[in-house]
Order: structure tokens, then sequence, then C-alpha cells
């Protein structure tokens, strides 16, 4: 199964301007090289990464946003490649929530959310009532507010998850790449954190997940990139990647497929398909 991939929804060439990979292989140790990647997240659209574990995705999220080098290919932002802009620049554009966290200093939740507002400071200056004016309207947004004062050490992890999101609406890029963004995340939250992101989508901001919940990206995002574990990739739009046989092959798992309140819904059976 191929792409239609490699072109938009109504079959155009990638975009000019945008968040764009062509020709690009991420650089996963130990797998031989797999399909390039020409595709474009472009404002407006939520993309959602599935796959196994360990097929890449992380790795993709992080060469999307620069932090990585690809294999082969390239990323670019504008028609500029990521290799030519400067990092605090590309930081005014690109959001990341992380799946792994390391808070190496003690801070407060409020204290965090400012970082999203260090990339539009010159040097030396401190935050001003801009800045945490954005700071605490993204802490109400992630029903935050009342842990404003509290250390992020002495946070649930799903409360520490949400800090992260907090941090990147302060920053308030054009693209977000967030890796599992609904992790630790009770129901509630999870349905909160989606909404949150088809805003952005909403508001004209690109927005590339990974995700482990089928259901969810069949819910919420408009187009999904399909990784498979020997590098084999399809992307496209969502209601064309929602094929049984293709997400069974994908996770080597037999799947229900069912229709709740106009939405598929996925559910697994207790047989695993054969390899």
């Amino acid at each position: 199964m191929t792409g239609p991939a490699a072109k938009g929804p109504e079959g155009k060439g990638l975009a000019a301007t945008g968040l764009e990979a062509r020709g690009l292989v991420i650089d996963v140790p130990g797998r031989p090289d797999g399909r390039a990647l020409d595709l474009a997240i472009e404002p407006g659209q939520r993309w959602g990464v599935l796959g196994p574990n360990g097929a890449g995705k992380t790795t993709l999220l992080h060469t999307l946003a620069g932090l990585r080098p690809p294999r082969a290919g390239e990323v670019s932002l504008d028609g500029t490649p990521l290799a030519r802009r400067r990092r605090r620049e590309l930081a005014r554009h690109l959001g990341v929530v992380f799946q792994e966290r390391h808070d190496d200093f003690p801070a407060t939740v409020r204290e965090t959310a400012l970082i999203g507002r260090h990339p539009f400071l010159s040097p030396w200056r401190q935050e001003g009532p801009e800045d945490y004016a954005r700071a605490e309207a993204a802490l109400e947004r992630l029903e935050l507010s009342h842990l404003a004062e509290r250390e992020l050490a002495t946070l649930s992890g799903g409360e520490r998850q949400r800090v992260s999101l907090a941090t990147v609406l302060t920053q308030a890029p054009r693209f977000w790449l967030a890796d599992e963004p609904t992790n630790h995340l009770d129901l509630h939250h999870q349905v909160a954190i989606m909404t949150l992101l088809a805003e952005q989508a909403e508001r004209g901001r690109g927005v590339i997940m990974c995700l482990h919940d089928l259901n969810l990206a069949a819910r919420w995002c408009s187009h999904l990139l399909l990784l498979y574990p020997d590098g084999e990739a399809c992307w496209g739009p969502a209601e064309a990647m929602l094929a049984p046989d293709a997400l069974e092959r994908l996770y080597d798992q037999t799947l229900t497929c069912v229709e709740v309140d106009g939405a598929l819904v996925f559910v697994p059976r207790k047989s695993v398909c054969a390899r």
C-alpha cells in the first residue's frame, strides 16, 4: 500500500509553504532504508502518526523538528531547509511536546510555561506583561491555574504532561509537533487535549502528533501517516488510511471495526494476526 499519498487531498503537489519532508529517510539504527517520505504538513491540518513500538514515530518527529539529522532527504520550513535556519528562529515556528522530559532544575508550573516565550525575548530581557498574560491564559486553558506555584517535582505524570502542552501553547508556534500528547492523561483530559489541538488547527496552525490510541487518531486527525517496522510507510487523508486490513498489518493485530455516532471505532480481538 503506497501513499496516495505524496500528494494532498485534492491530488495536488506539495505546498510551497508549510513544514515539508522531501525524499526523507529517517535514521532508525539497525534498520535498512525505508520508503522515502514526501509530504507536507500544511496550516489547518491535523496529522496523526501511527505505528507499533520501534517503528520510528519519535525519530520522525524529532527529525521534522530539526533535532536530529535524517539519513537522506531534507525537511524544510516555507521552502528553506531547517539546517539553514537558526535554532532561535525555528523555535518561533515549531513547538515540540516531548514524550520524555528531564526536569533537571527546580521550577514552578508558571515558570515552566513562560519558557515558551524565550524564543521571542532578546538577550537579557525578562518576560513582560504580555508574556505573563499568555502563560496565564495557557495555564487556564489546560486547567492548571490552581497549580501555578507548585514545583514540577510535586506533580503527577498527567499534570506534568499538561504543563508541557501549556508551555507550547504559551509559545504559540505555527506548527505543533507532539509526541504522545495524551500520554498519562485520563479520558476527560485526553478529549480536552485533542480538542485543544483541533482548535489550533482551526486557527491556521499545523499539527502532527504521534499516537498509540487508534481511536483518537480516527476521530481527531484529518491526515494519517502509517509507519511499518520494516520502513514501509503510507500516508494520506484519514478516511483513506483507516482501512482495517492496513491497520491489522500495521499492528499485527486483528481488529473489529464498528461505527459509533458516525465515527469509526476499532476494537482489538483476542486473536492476533498471523505473521
